[in-house]
């Protein structure tokens, strides 16, 4: 099939996908049927729409489709239940009047977006069954896309999608957006999961950057819906930042390559713009700790060179988001910002006392930064000894590469 027929569908499908489910959802009531709908309806697109050509409304065309292979559905499993076919007719009517789809309204679409969202992301459902209901049912990745993104068995995610839509029926879990009092609470569990998928490719370069997009576009997703949370801007804000810096994280052998050692006009301008627009109106509508996180990533995208950095903006900045989130892995950062603003001998002091309180004793960053400042100091023996001892903790291979490469320069010097 001529790639001029197929990209449209592939782009329309990432586009309408979980708008689609979302509409079958609130008319089916099953994540199981309203997927199985939306797939048929793009099944029959993808043969289709070469032969006849992209329908003008192509949104309207999938719903529709999408609509009668449901009541085929419906009616299919009735006639298991009872031959009653007059019943089994009034059934599936009412079903469509419901849906407001018998005078050819879509209905809130939305709404049922925001529905959806909060659905996949319920607190009794756990995090890594929210991660991948939601990359499944609003982003459209198939469960083997997903499985391969998490580095897990097929199988493996393939029950955590099942358990996650039993627990939704099993419990009750209202298809709906939580009401005022509980929308807070509950969009920070929202924007987690974004997060942590976003996460999970940006730390994987070689293989998560679909998975960078998607949260991207789920994170964009959320501000149009919500656009008077400060924190959606702020999310979508931290992450348009970091991903402005994508071309130029890793070298041609897939090594990582330092924030500072760059080369910055690899950045994406257009990224960065965005990003820093929407850091500065997250602040200004008072926002939290994404939005710190993203004011400081904006202060790096900002600087010209890395020596042109303003690390004490950045030192300050962690200064609040350490009042708003107390952790020793922000503490951390705070100490590297630090050494850049004041000194490694400062920065050093504040290792030793994180290190003096044990919470980061198995995390293999607390080492890797104790190196790099030892390495600036040219103290070669107490740098290598720091990045073994990174080396021994570190479990992702393009972290094992690196702190490989920074124990060698601290090697080279001893000699």
């Amino acid at each position: 099939m001529p790639i001029e027929h197929i990209y449209p569908i592939e782009h329309i499908y990432r586009e309408e996908w979980g708008r689609i489910v979302a509409i079958l959802i609130r008319l089916l009531g099953s994540f199981e049927l309203a997927e199985e709908a939306a797939q048929e309806a793009f099944s029959i697109a993808l043969q289709q729409w070469p032969r006849d050509g992209v329908p003008p409304n192509p949104r309207a065309w999938l719903v529709a489709t999408a609509r009668f292979k449901a009541i085929d559905m419906l009616r299919r499993q009735a006639r298991f239940r009872s031959m009653d076919q007059d019943s089994d007719g009034d059934s599936a009517g009412a079903l469509v009047a419901e849906s407001g789809w018998e005078t050819g309204e879509e209905g809130p679409m939305e709404d049922d977006r925001l529905r959806l969202i909060f659905t996949c992301c319920h607190p009794a459902l756990a995090m890594e069954a929210q991660v991948a209901l939601t990359l499944r049912t609003l982003c459209g990745l198939t469960t083997e896309q997903i499985a391969g993104a998490f580095l897990v068995p097929l199988s493996t995610m393939a029950q955590r999608l099942v358990r996650a839509k039993q627990k939704i029926r099993d419990a009750g879990i209202p298809y709906r957006t939580p009401p005022a009092a509980e929308l807070e609470e509950r969009l920070a569990a929202v924007l987690l999961v974004v997060y942590l998928v976003f996460n999970e490719g940006y730390n994987a370069p070689a293989r998560g950057e679909s998975l960078c997009e998607e949260a991207i576009r789920l994170g964009r997703l959320l501000n149009e819906l919500l656009p008077a949370q400060a924190e959606t801007r702020g999310l979508l804000a931290l992450m348009l930042l970091h991903h402005a810096r994508h071309n130029a994280r890793t070298g041609q052998g897939g090594e990582a390559i330092l924030l500072e050692e760059q080369d910055r006009s690899l950045w994406n301008a257009k990224e960065i713009q965005e990003g820093l627009a929407l850091a500065e109106a997250a602040l200004r509508r008072g926002g939290g700790v994404y939005s710190v996180q993203a004011a400081i990533a904006a202060v790096h995208m900002r600087a010209a060179t890395a020596k042109e950095t303003d690390w004490p903006q950045i030192v300050g900045l962690y200064d609040v988001l350490l009042g708003m989130q107390p952790s020793p892995v922000i503490a951390l950062n705070r100490a590297v910002a630090v050494a850049m603003a004041e000194g490694c001998e400062a920065g050093l002091r504040l290792l030793d006392e994180l290190d003096g309180q044990g919470e980061l004793r198995e995390y293999a960053m607390l080492p890797a930064a104790r190196g790099a400042l030892l390495l600036r100091l040219e103290q070669w023996q107490p740098a290598a000894l720091a990045y073994r001892r990174a080396l021994a903790l570190a479990t992702q291979e393009v972290d094992r590469s690196f702190l490989a490469g920074r124990l060698a320069m601290a090697e080279a010097g001893l000699s």
